[in-house]
């Protein structure tokens, strides 16, 4: 199974291999060959490179601040970009450009657009995630966050977790409960919020790494325009399945590449610890490129959906399901074989919170130990591995939903 791009397609790639090649140095391993200082300035250079043609945001119209590419050179920049080991952009544009830009496309106005996805571009507004709280991670809908209008502006009060980015953002996109008299999954609208305002209060929350890649957020009597509604007042639920929909499909087309880029790291490192000949070893290593390839072929199959000018569907929730369960294994067997060296751990650590290390990253003991930790977090951010066997075996499978457990007796 192989992707079949078009002569234009591959003509076009031609065109971003030769971009890639002017933008980076010629002994170029990857970004995670960087020092932090020297990683930062480079990811700031290729995002105002890739802002000024348009490949921040490439599907998106020019009038945005896109390119407006076709979907089969939509799947060449994410190739080409992903396998060189450049960043398509900053941390919190995968909240900014692939979640919320796409899903304004499909459901919010122009008006709205040209005031938001050319800003968006630019980096002048940045933008993290506000779904789960307290009361309502996997069940999403049982969210509590109010949202009550006031003259000309909505009036927010209640709380945010798990907000990746949220301490680097100056805008956040939520659901707030609207209509609170309605059913769980009506009365839902997502709503754009600045977080620059005495209403907001932003606490990072320290993970396993030691590090603070995400937070909570509460919002007191915090504002926002009655206009900044994506899609329609109290249909939020629906843009909301819009939106993951686009996060789980982008994450195909990437999280292959990188995975393959960090089982030969992987591969690498048990070679240098003379593991090579451990038959245990070898066949973790073997299960571990067969589910690689699998997960290859998941994402060929959704740059087809792409270029086919369809949606990414629930079958997404597939893909999400088998990479998060992979990755906890592959990097178990990573912290296997340092051995003792896992529990002291030296080097450069991942600046990721998300999947892997950088390409080019060094093979550390530092690097596999805090990508192993969180990979621990895949199997529950963006849909647990619970719900996505629901949506795969309700929404893909078409099998009956599962029962809830009866409601407890009261006195």
């Amino acid at each position: 199974m192989e992707p079949q791009g078009s002569e234009r397609a591959e003509r076009f790639r031609a065109s971003v291999q030769a971009f890639v090649a002017d933008l980076v140095p010629p002994d170029w391993r990857g970004i995670g060959a960087l020092h932090p200082i020297e990683r930062e300035t480079f990811q700031e250079k290729t995002r105002a490179a890739l802002a000024e043609r348009g490949w921040v945001a490439p599907a998106w119209p020019r009038e945005y601040g896109g390119a407006g590419l076709g979907p089969a050179e939509l799947v060449v920049v994410i190739e080409e970009l992903t396998a060189a080991g450049i960043p398509s952009g900053s941390d919190n544009d995968e909240f900014g450009i692939t979640m919320l830009g796409n899903t304004m496309l499909r459901w919010s106005d122009p008006t709205l657009l040209r005031r938001f996805l050319p800003r968006i571009v630019s980096g002048e507004y940045v933008f993290a995630q506000g779904f789960s709280e307290p009361g309502a991670g996997s069940d999403l809908a049982s969210l509590s966050l109010r949202a009550e209008p006031h003259g000309d502006q909505w009036v927010l009060n209640g709380q945010k977790l798990w907000s990746s980015g949220a301490h680097k953002a100056n805008w956040t996109f939520v659901l707030a409960r609207t209509n609170p008299d309605a059913p769980a999954h009506r009365g839902i609208s997502m709503l754009l919020v600045p977080l620059d305002q005495p209403g907001i209060d932003i606490r990072p929350i320290r993970n396993l790494t030691g590090e603070a890649d995400f937070n909570e957020i509460f919002f007191d009597n915090a504002t926002t325009e009655l206009a900044l509604v994506v899609g329609e007042i109290d249909r939020g639920w629906t843009v909301a399945m819009t939106l993951l929909g686009f996060e789980r499909g982008a994450t195909a087309l990437k999280a292959p590449i990188r995975f393959r880029n960090e089982l030969d790291r992987l591969i690498e490192l048990v070679r240098e610890r003379r593991l090579h000949r451990d038959p245990d070893i070898r066949r973790r290593i073997a299960w571990c490129h067969v589910q690689v390839e699998q997960l290859r072929c998941h994402g060929l199959r959704t740059a087809d959906t792409l270029i086919a000018g369809e949606e990414p569907g629930p079958a997404a929730a597939a893909f999400k399901l088998l990479w998060s369960e992979y990755h906890q294994r592959a990097t178990e067997l990573a912290v296997d074989v340092l051995g003792l060296d896992a529990l002291t751990p030296a080097g450069r650590s991942s600046p990721n919170w998300f999947h892997t290390d950088d390409p080019g990253a060094p093979n550390s003991s530092a690097s596999w130990t805090s990508v192993y930790l969180n990979a621990r977090a895949g199997t529950i951010y963006a849909g647990s591995s619970q719900i996505q066997r629901g949506i795969v075996g309700e929404l893909v499978l078409g099998l009956p939903k599962e029962p809830r457990p009866a409601p407890t007796a009261t006195c």
